[in-house]
C-alpha cells in the first residue's frame, strides 16, 4: 500500500463468492424488475382503460426519465458517502426503494383517473430509482474483477425472471379472473400488481438479510469521514465526476442514446402494434392484445434469463463490445419484421432477438463501465450512467409524439420500425468504443479515473 497527499490507493483482494451467493445477492433485482415489468406492459394499457389518447403516451411516461435524471445520481453520490456499521452503505437505499415500490404497486390498480395513475407512476419510478443504482454499485463493491461479469449478468438473469413473471401473470390472470373496477381496470390487472407488491419487498429483504457488505478499510473510512455531507456536497461530487469522466464513457453515452430511445418506443407501442395487426378492433380485442403483449414480453424475458450467463463466456472470449454489438443487431433485425406479422404466435420468433439484446443491455455494458471508474465512486458513476439512460428517455418523451403523428402517420407498426433502426445505429456505434482492459482490484480512495482505467 502506498500513500501520499495527492492519492491513496488500497490494494484489496475481495473474496470470491460462490454462484449461490451471487444469486442470493442479486435476488432483490427480481422484485425491482417485476415492478419495471409492470411499467413496461401494464401502465400504458391502464392509461388507455382510463381514457388516455395513444399519442399522449410519451408525455404520460415522463416520470421514468425525470425521476431517474434527478434521483439516481444523487442517491449514488449519497451512497458513496454513507457507511453505517449496522445498515451498511448501499442497503438502506435499495431497501427504502423496495418498500416504496411495494406500496405503489399495491395502490396502482385502484386509481380512477389518469392524473392519479400519473402521480403513482412518478412515485413508483422514484422508488425504483432509489433502489436501482445503489444495487448495481453493491455488486461492484462485493465482487473482484474476475467475477464482475457473473455479477452483472446475474442481474440480467433476475431482470428477465422478474419481468417474465410480471408479464406472464398478466396473461394467466386474464384467463381466470373476470370483472373490473368502476374505473374500467380489469381485476386480472389488479392481481398482477398485488403479486408485484409482495415480490418487490420480499426478494429485497432476502438479499439484504443474507448478504453482508464489505466494511471500508481504515483509509477508506478516513477519506469517507473527511468528505462533507449534504445535498450541496453530493451535487458537487456529481459535477466533479462529470468533469473527469473517461472518454470511452462519453462514447458509451452516444450508444445509449440510440439504444434507450429505441427500447422506450418498443415498450410504448408494442401493445398497440399487436392490437392493430393481430386482434379485432373491439374492447375485447384490446384486452386480448394487452394480455398477449404480456406473453410476448414475458417470452423475450424468458430468453433473457436463459442466455444471460452464456453471455459471460462470450464477453470473456470475444470482448464485451463485440458481444453487445451483435446482440443489438439481433434485436433490430427481429423488430424490423414485427409490423408485417399478423399471426400472434409467429411474433414469438423475432422477439427472441430482443430477449438476447435485453440480457446484454442489462449486464454487458456495465462490465466495461466498471473498468473505467474507481470503486470508491461506483455509486455516483452508476448514477451518471443511469442519466445516460434516462436522458434519451426524456428526449423520446417530448419528441416522439410529434414524430409519431407527423412522420409515422400515427401507425404503431411504423414506430416499431423506427425503434429497430435506432437499435441498429446503436449496434454500429458500439464498434467506436475502445474496450478497457481488465484491471487489478485496486480501489482509488481519492483519485479520479485517468489513464490506466
Amino acid at each position: 500500500m502506498s500513500t501520499d497527499t495527492a492519492k491513496v490507493s488500497v490494494v484489496r483482494t475481495k473474496p470470491l463468492m460462490s454462484m449461490p451467493q451471487i444469486l442470493v445477492m442479486n435476488l432483490g433485482f427480481f422484485g425491482i424488475q417485476y415492478s419495471f415489468g409492470m411499467q413496461q406492459t401494464a401502465v400504458n394499457p391502464v392509461y388507455e382503460f382510463l381514457g388516455a389518447n395513444p399519442h399522449d403516451l410519451p408525455i404520460l411516461n415522463l416520470a421514468g426519465p425525470i425521476t431517474g435524471l434527478l434521483i439516481q445520481p444523487l442517491i449514488g453520490a449519497m451512497s458513496d458517502r454513507t457507511w453505517s456499521p449496522r445498515w451498511g452503505r448501499r442497503k438502506p437505499f435499495f431497501l427504502i426503494g423496495a418498500i416504496g415500490c411495494s406500496l405503489c404497486l399495491f395502490l396502482f390498480p385502484f386509481v380512477t383517473a389518469v392524473w392519479m395513475a400519473v402521480l403513482l407512476l412518478w412515485l413508483l419510478d422514484a422508488s425504483n430509482n432509489t433502489a436501482m443504482e445503489p444495487y448495481r454499485a453493491f455488486i461492484a463493491d462485493k465482487l473482484p474483477p474476475s467475477q464482475l461479469g457473473k455479477g452483472f449478468l446475474a442481474q440480467s438473469f433476475f431482470t428477465g425472471l422478474g419481468i417474465t413473471l410480471a408479464n406472464v401473470s398478466l396473461f394467466v390472470f386474464q384467463k381466470f379472473i373476470e370483472g373490473g373496477t368502476e374505473a374500467g381496470i380489469p381485476y386480472w390487472v389488479l392481481g398482477s400488481f398485488m403479486l408485484g407488491a409482495v415480490c418487490s419487498i420480499g426478494s429485497v429483504l432476502i438479499s439484504v438479510l443474507r448478504t453482508p457488505e464489505i466494511p471500508p478499510s481504515p483509509e477508506e473510512l478516513a477519506a469517507l469521514r473527511a468528505k462533507k455531507g449534504g445535498l450541496g456536497a453530493a451535487l458537487k461530487e456529481i459535477g466533479e465526476a462529470f468533469r473527469d469522466m473517461p472518454p470511452e464513457l462519453h462514447k458509451l453515452a452516444v450508444v445509449y442514446f440510440f439504444q434507450w430511445y429505441g427500447m422506450v418506443i418498443y415498450w410504448q407501442f408494442i401493445a398497440l402494434t399487436i392490437a392493430d395487426t393481430m386482434f379485432p378492433h373491439t374492447q375485447q380485442g384490446k384486452e386480448e392484445a394487452v394480455a398477449w403483449t404480456g406473453l410476448v414480453n414475458g417470452w423475450y424475458n424468458i430468453v433473457t434469463f436463459s442466455v444471460a450467463f452464456a453471455l459471460v463466456a462470450f464477453a470473456k472470449k470475444r470482448g464485451a463490445k463485440l458481444v453487445h454489438c451483435v446482440c443489438l443487431l439481433l434485436a433490430a433485425a427481429g423488430l424490423a419484421t414485427v409490423p408485417a406479422i399478423t399471426n400472434q404466435y409467429l411474433i414469438l420468433v423475432p422477439i427472441i432477438g430482443l430477449g438476447i439484446a435485453w440480457a446484454s443491455i442489462m449486464g454487458v455494458p456495465y462490465i466495461m463501465a466498471v473498468r473505467m471508474i474507481p470503486s470508491t465512486r461506483f455509486g455516483v458513476y452508476m448514477g451518471i450512467i443511469n442519466m445516460m439512460i434516462v436522458i434519451p428517455m426524456l428526449i423520446q418523451s417530448v419528441s416522439f409524439g410529434w414524430i409519431y403523428s407527423t412522420l409515422l402517420g400515427d401507425k404503431p407498426g411504423n414506430a416499431i420500425l423506427f425503434a429497430a433502426a435506432f437499435l441498429a445505429i446503436a449496434a454500429v456505434l458500439m464498434l467506436w468504443i475502445k474496450e478497457p482492459r481488465t484491471v487489478r482490484d485496486v480501489d482509488d480512495v481519492t483519485a479520479m479515473p485517468m489513464a490506466g482505467h
